[in-house]
């Protein structure tokens, strides 16, 4: 399964523009004392994105030999939390935006907000 894994890791160049957004870890030392080292930003960035585009369960992770998947569970909550993400969807736009162009002139929006129509009570027979 690693071989097939390795499809899935980030590229360099991606890598470069990511690499900025991920803010500086805790320095607050284990409760415990008994601390493994941090696990690095690229592998738990690859484990995180694996599990986004495969749609695996994280603790899938494991077999493939990226990172472990409670490391890349724990590192994306972390980073949600600090916006990691909701600044790569910005910096992605942008980027796409300067090479394709978006048309900022014509934008739509579809939402409903409704009781589901056999929803309610249970329906027993």
């Amino acid at each position: 399964m690693a071989a097939k894994a390795n499809k899935f890791l980030i590229s360099d160049e991606l890598w470069a523009k990511i690499e900025p957004l991920i803010p500086a870890p805790s320095s607050k030392p284990h409760p415990l004392g008994c601390h493994r080292g941090r696990v690095p930003n690229r592998a738990a960035m690859n484990g995180i994105f694996f599990v986004l585009r495969t749609g695996c369960q994280w603790k899938a992770l494991d077999a493939t030999g990226i990172v472990s998947g409670s490391s890349a569970h724990r590192r994306f909550q972390e980073w949600v939390l600090a916006g990691v993400f909701h600044a790569l969807w910005t910096l992605s736009l942008e980027d796409y935006d300067e090479t394709k162009g978006i048309d900022w002139h014509w934008l739509a929006m579809d939402g409903a907000m409704t009781k589901a129509p056999l929803g309610g009570e249970k329906q027993r027979v």
